[in-house]
């Protein structure tokens, strides 16, 4: 064997080892998961490079945005909300009767993502073409060189602005038709942003729909069973997400170390676990056998310092029943294989019990970003095609 076959050879050994990632036996078309796995942590090393040579964070995103480019069906154009950069994809189409909405928040973390992602892109014109609709897609300020409440605000300013009678004349859109949606970091920030909807007396327009796909909803305890059996699933690991969630709330890493070890909370706020305590909450299928045990205390200046991880506005599922309860109808989608499952089951359960209309989708083969890679996965297109059935009828 020449010396050239031989260094193929050793490429090709090392490259598969790489890329390889041990997946479910129900995972549909793996190797496409494991080399789109492969490829986001490609990328999140070489924005980690471009960091320390003075470029910001997660700068690789840049390469993955699109122009405002309309076509034959769809109008797109960059604009504010209230100073909030936004993207408006409206029909082309003239019509006679008013047009329903969806307000989406796009996912990553809190840290990454856009809506000008060809990713978001893609999906909004979907929405578009598919249910008739205006569809807003709001960016917001990412950490680490912001932190909450800033992303919060952000998205709420946004989604006032857009709530205002004088808007939606503007846009065609039927204000008794509107949805807020959002994925993950997003599907977080649509959950908190609707809560608070409720106590804004200045808001007269509220939404019809709800919609949460695979949604982080609390930061207090990292050992759900979802964390304990997910922890090294693509495309979203236990260690990455406690990263985002501590530079959520700040670039202090102590932070990140004691949620790391579950020990974050203090004692004082002891009360607070029964709103996610997950061996009342999650459906027995869920628990598989698995022992509920009480998260350590951390100390009392943790939470002195970064309040916001027992803040509700950061963590929906604290919010007490009677808040719950006027809720719009909510749809949640969950995937098997993700940390975040449990989250999305925990708040089924609360909302169901609180009076609250719910349309629980979950995924059994179904992996974090699903959807949002639903150009590449035949699944995602499948769970998506199913899920813009769902909001044209109940939209």
């Amino acid at each position: 064997m020449g010396k050239k076959s031989l260094c193929l050879l050793i490429s090709c050994a090392l490259l598969s080892y790489f890329v390889y990632t041990p997946l479910p036996d129900n995972i549909e078309q793996p190797w496409k998961l494991m080399i789109t796995w492969a490829v986001i942590r490609c990328g999140a090393s070489l924005s980690g490079i471009l960091e320390i040579l003075g470029f910001p964070p997660y700068a690789v995103g840049y390469f993955f945005q699109v122009p405002p480019t309309s076509d034959a069906n769809v109008t797109v154009t960059d604009t504010l909300f209230n100073k909030v950069p936004v993207r408006v994809f409206e029909p082309k189409q003239k019509s006679s009767t008013m047009r329903r909405a969806v307000f989406y928040i796009h996912g990553g973390g809190w840290t990454a993502g856009d809506a000008r992602w060809i990713t978001y892109d893609d999906l909004a014109r979907q929405m578009v073409n598919k249910l008739d609709a205006v569809v807003i897609s709001t960016n917001y300020r990412l950490s680490p060189q912001y932190h909450f409440p800033t992303q919060f605000e952000d998205v709420y300013d946004a989604l006032r602005w857009f709530l205002r009678k004088k808007v939606l004349e503007e846009y065609g859109v039927d204000p008794a038709r509107i949805c807020v949606a959002g994925d993950s970091a997003g599907g977080n920030l649509a959950a908190g942003t609707t809560q608070k909807l409720l106590d804004d007396p200045e808001v007269k327009i509220k939404v019809k729909i709800q919609s949460l796909i695979y949604p982080a909803l609390q930061a207090l305890d990292m050992d759900l069973p979802s964390y304990r059996e997910n922890a090294h699933m693509p495309i979203l690991l236990k260690y990455d997400m406690v990263l985002f969630w501590s530079l959520y709330f700040t670039s202090d890493k102590v932070l990140r170390e004691a949620m790391l070890a579950n020990q974050h909370t203090p004692v004082e706020s002891n009360h607070l676990f029964k709103f996610v305590n997950w061996s009342t909450l999650l459906p027995e299928r869920f628990q598989k056998g698995h022992l509920y045990t009480s998260p350590m205390h951390g100390p009392a200046d943790l939470a002195k310092k970064f309040p916001g991880f027992l803040d509700v506005r950061a963590s929906p599922l604290l919010a007490d029943d009677s808040k719950l309860q006027g809720l719009p109808l909510t749809h949640i989608l969950t995937c098997q294989y993700d940390v975040l499952r449990d989250d999305g089951l925990m708040y089924v359960s609360r909302l169901r019990a609180a009076g609250v209309q719910v349309v629980h989708e979950h995924v059994e083969d179904g992996f974090h970003g699903i959807l949002l890679f639903s150009m590449s996965f035949k699944a995602g297109q499948r769970e998506l095609n199913k899920y813009l059935k769902w909001l044209e009828e109940n939209l």
